[in-house]
């Protein structure tokens, strides 16, 4: 019987395992933490976004790095491929705003669960607490791997899926690169993605905690613009996270590294300039004896209105009625493009995903197989492969996990 070995009990790595056990092979799967699905367990705020309901174009455009490889996976193994397997485990699923995908319980342990029941009875064997050191290769293929305490496993193939390096208190450490570059392999340099940003205004201190829904941000390098979209943002008292900040952290990191970028978000994107200015002097009208900094309430969250009151200009004692037109035109343009300067990207503790990874080039993307070591396989995150929030990363783990499982 064809013996499979799989390094990483994470998502692709427990799915390929479940993909090459239901083909009656003798997988053995090793992980280095003391339980399965470590990361899997905190995404979603714990609630785990399993996959998106969109249709395949959607699925595509999310993802951000070298979507065209996914073809054959995604099309091998689907989002709603995804979502009927979950639920002949016995997990019955929902879907939420933005089509995202969750378990009806609200709780990653039952997604684990069903993937530890599915493992044992396949026969899967799982290995807790064994570290993989090294892969070893002999002629250009497979042959056998090391544990940390020294014993060697012989395999017919291996199935490296690893992870990637961020949120390192789960065991993604990058073992997956090392062993990648050891072989051979060409890595790309890795970085965190969908990971808060920093900016360079202290006043965005002064809102940490603040949430702001259906506001639309956009972001500039000199005159050049690199993202908008429309979303929801957090302020933090470094800077800016939030789906809206996470995913556009994905198309502009790579600039981000080297040289600060400009932020700038409308706060009321639903309103024309035109618009904007008739609701403030109908806000005005309303409050035409008050000061300035106490006829904002109905246009601002409470923590928001100091900073803009500030940022404006204008004297915070002033009575509305005083205010001049120039004045109120300036602060509609400050309201319809705060303007900010991006500093930096978090670290890998707190990101969500690793952008770079092993290069695609060199694997087969029909059975991840790699194209150097006959035999050697990769899966999931330890790939050069990377998408925005919303379900779609997990979705990545899936299909190359289920193609690497039924490749092998």
């Amino acid at each position: 019987m064809k013996k499979i070995l799989v390094i990483g009990g994470g998502a692709a790595g427990m799915f390929a395992a479940i993909a090459a056990g239901r083909k009656g092979y003798s997988v053995s799967l090793f992980e280095k933490n003391e339980k399965l699905g470590k990361k899997l367990f905190i995404t979603g705020k714990g609630r785990c976004n399993l996959t998106n309901a969109c249709d395949m174009e959607v699925l595509f455009e999310s993802v951000v790095t070298n979507s065209r490889f996914l073809y054959s996976s995604f099309y091998g193994f689907t989002n709603q491929d995804t979502i009927a397997f979950f639920e002949e485990l016995g997990l019955p699923t929902k879907v939420e705003r933005g089509e995202r995908v969750f378990p009806r319980s609200d709780h990653s342990s039952d997604v684990i669960r069903v993937l530890e029941q599915e493992l044992k009875r396949l026969g899967v064997r799982v290995f807790l607490n064994r570290e993989v050191r090294e892969i070893r290769e002999k002629d250009g293929r497979f042959q056998e791997i090391v544990l940390a305490d020294g014993k060697k496993v012989e395999g017919d193939a291996c199935i490296v899926a690893t992870g990637g390096i961020s949120y390192r208190t789960t065991g993604s450490t990058g073992d997956g690169y090392r062993f990648a570059r050891e072989l051979g392999h060409t890595v790309k340099e890795c970085r965190p993605s969908l990971v808060p940003m920093e900016t360079g205004e202290g006043w965005t201190r002064e809102l940490q905690g603040l949430s702001l829904r259906n506001v639309s941000a956009a972001i500039y390098d000199g005159k050049k613009k690199l993202y908008e979209e429309f979303g929801e943002m957090l302020f933090t008292h470094y800077g800016v996270s939030g789906p809206l900040m996470l995913t556009a952290s994905s198309y502009v990191g790579d600039k981000l590294i080297s040289h600060p970028l400009k932020l700038v978000i409308d706060l009321k994107p639903a309103l024309s300039q035109e618009q904007l200015d008739h609701r403030i002097l109908r806000d005005f009208e309303e409050n035409k004896n008050r000061q300035f900094k106490n006829s904002l309430g109905k246009l601002f969250p409470a923590k928001l209105i100091p900073v803009m009151v500030d940022l404006s200009g204008i004297n915070p004692e002033k009575k509305v009625h005083e205010i001049s037109r120039e004045e109120r035109r300036a602060f509609v343009e400050l309201v319809k493009a705060l303007p900010m300067t991006l500093t930096g990207l978090r670290g890998f503790n707190e990101a969500i995903i690793t952008k770079g990874g092993v290069h695609i080039k060199e694997i087969d993307p029909g059975t991840m197989e790699s194209r150097l070591v006959k035999g050697l396989y990769f899966a999931g995150e330890v790939l050069d492969l990377d998408a925005v929030t919303g379900g779609f990363n997990l979705q990545i783990a899936w299909s190359t996990g289920y193609a690497a499982g039924n490749g092998v």
